[in-house]
């Protein structure tokens, strides 16, 4: 196997944290390798703590009991959490509603210039693109150019953690989407802007300057890309008329609701009512075409608006070497085809998916979650397609359809409900836990656990696996991803944001949504041996990715500490498990319990 490759980011850009950061997402100044703390839990927040931290042993397993049950009245005033209050605040003011006010008070433009559209990282198609689609039927109805447009901000990656497989998967995308539409007559510029403050003012300078009289683009649902389309608005409300409209999500984001008139958090009920909606509206399965032809002279009046140059990536965003750059690109080849062709092929064994989707040696998921995150092939377009294999119909409930189709629709709708819960909590995308009594929780600065997690060095093979096909891939099968989570924060107790953050700075097809939601911090603790056989029964996806088991034999492979003598696994050059997995699981359910049993967000 080629060497892993690691995403590691250099001292200097270690960061202390005073306070877990509201001004945007969830990862805006996360780190991967720096010691994360919170400002609850430590009087003397302000030190500086730039500085490498020696690595630190875990912390005694037993020292939980040594530890008051209930927080003392300086504790109480010291978790005072003015970041859980502001959730509240933010949760109950809804940055979306804001977006809807600002969109329905636009002055109506009724003189057509030019129409233009707007891609942002999430819809890198022409093929069945929402608002791409009504821009291009405004453009021909009103005979007006249609003109599209990309605003591509380093420091805005840098912010959110994006990847260097992601950047390029997007940037290779980006190319090929805009010989795609220049073939159409239709330019796409890239501007380029190095504020992340400044996205909008780039965007809407370039929009007056080109005279553009109606924008389009499709939702975003994290809170900073909401404020950003809300100033959008604002800034060209009496001059550029802005539409918006729902492309990631088959079922519109906020529309699925309790008794009560709230929106659902739980999945079961959920999923029940979304496949009712398909089975009696098929219609929203319907795809549209890619935009219409712009009339060829524009080729000649637009002329300076082609062939842009295309984004590079910022030198923190690059891959380390170029052995890396083809291993990547091989694995995830970019645009709409190569996602249709990936899709086409996973339908010929879908019947299979349920059987074996949790055995990450079988290949039998669909991978297509880097083109669903970077929007270059639509959820609904891929569901068309099992319907059409399920006879043509949308009646997808148990029963009706296979038990494969059933199964993966049913985790497509999983990615339904993680936009419909960023849409509605929008604190998610802020740093902060969905369940905000996590936020009280205090976490271990294990520097020497963490460092063995992202290696792939913890002496848990599963968990080792899972991390080194990371490292490889920039991608993890989801099974895996479940136990390296729960082993991070629960049997080390690292606080789980560190984990999103560097899924988020390695991950080919990161997804904020997907991301905060399979990190979200439960009391479910994985115990990797036994996910390993029950899952990797044959031991095939270990040995692949931990060739110092390879020769191992039998179910010694699962646990080759425990299972081996001393001499056998000397010879073998692996690490022994950093720490006993049932005393921290004690440790874990003690440390919840103590920290969030009065917690009061």
């Amino acid at each position: 196997m080629p060497p892993v490759n690691r995403f590691i980011l250099p001292h200097s850009t270690r960061i202390s944290i005073v306070q877990p950061c509201f001004i945007g997402q969830r990862y805006s100044l996360l780190a991967k390798n720096y010691v994360l703390k919170h400002s609850t839990h430590s009087p003397s927040r302000t030190q500086n703590t730039m500085a490498p931290k020696k690595s630190k042993k875990p912390a005694d397993l037993d020292s939980h009991k040594n530890l008051p049950s209930k927080r003392t009245s300086y504790e109480r005033s010291e978790l005072g959490h003015t970041t859980t209050k502001r959730a509240k605040q933010v949760d109950e003011n809804l940055p979306y509603d804001k977006l809807k006010e600002a969109l329905e008070a636009q002055d109506e433009i009724k003189d057509v210039t030019k129409v233009a559209h707007w891609f942002h990282p999430k819809d890198l198609r022409i093929q069945d693109n929402t608002a791409l689609h009504h821009a291009s039927h405004l453009a021909q109805s009103s005979k007006k150019p249609l003109i599209c447009v990309y605003v591509n901000c380093a420091a805005d990656e840098s912010w959110h953690g994006t990847s260097p497989a992601r950047v390029d998967f997007m940037y290779e995308g980006l190319k090929v989407m805009q010989k795609e539409l220049k073939e159409l007559n239709i330019p796409l510029v890239f501007l380029e802007c190095e504020d992340r403050k400044k996205i909008v003012q780039t965007a809407v300078e370039w929009l007056k300057e080109q005279n553009v009289s109606h924008v389009f683009g499709n939702y975003e649902y994290e809170i900073d890309e909401l404020r950003r389309d809300i100033k959008l608005v604002k800034e060209t409300a009496q001059s550029i008329q802005v539409s918006l409209y729902h492309d990631q999500t088959v079922v519109e984001p906020g529309t699925l609701l309790t008794g009560n008139g709230t929106p659902m958090k739980v999945f079961t009920p959920y999923f029940r009512q979304w496949l009712e909606i398909l089975k009696s509206e098929p219609e929203l399965l319907d795809t549209s075409p890619p935009p219409a032809k712009n009339d060829a002279s524009v080729k000649k009046d637009l002329k300076e608006l082609f062939d842009t140059p295309a984004p590079k990536a910022a030198k923190d965003k690059q891959f380390t070497s170029e052995e890396e750059k083809k291993r990547i690109r091989k694995l995830w080849p970019v645009g709409h085809a190569a996602g249709a062709k990936r899709m086409d092929s996973f339908l010929k064994q879908i019947d299979k998916y349920a059987a074996t989707r949790s055995n990450p040696a079988k290949n039998s998921t669909s991978r297509m979650s880097p083109y669903f995150s970077a929007g270059m092939f639509s959820v609904r377009e891929a569901l068309r397609k099992v319907a059409d294999y399920n006879k043509g119909s949308t009646d997808f409930t148990e029963g009706r359809s296979s038990t494969g189709v059933y199964g993966w629709v049913r985790e497509i709708v999983f990615r339904e409900l993680y936009r419909q819960t960023t849409l509605t909590t929008p604190h998610t995308s802020m740093n902060m836990p969905q369940n905000l009594k996590f936020d009280f929780v205090q976490w271990e600065d294990d520097e020497e656990g963490w460092e063995k997690w992202y290696k792939g060095q913890t002496g848990e093979p599963f968990i080792d696996a899972g991390m080194r096909q990371l490292n490889h891939e920039a991608y993890m099968h989801n099974r895996l991803r479940m136990n390296v989570s729960s082993y991070l924060y629960c049997n080390l107790l690292i606080d789980y944001r560190r984990g999103e953050r560097y899924f988020a700075e390695t991950l080919i097809d990161w997804d904020l949504s997907n991301n905060t939601q399979g990190w979200e911090p439960s009391y479910t603790v994985f115990n990797p041996v036994s996910q390993a056989e029950k899952n990797d029964p044959d031991g095939e996806y270990i040995r692949k990715w931990v060739p110092e088991l390879a020769s191992v034999e039998g179910k010694a492979v699962f646990a080759p500490y425990a299972r081996l003598s001393k001499e056998e696994f000397e010879k073998l050059g692996y690490p022994k498990p950093h720490v006993d997995w049932k005393q921290t699981k004690q440790r874990c359910m003690e440390r919840y319990k103590r920290d969030m049993q009065d917690a009061e967000p």
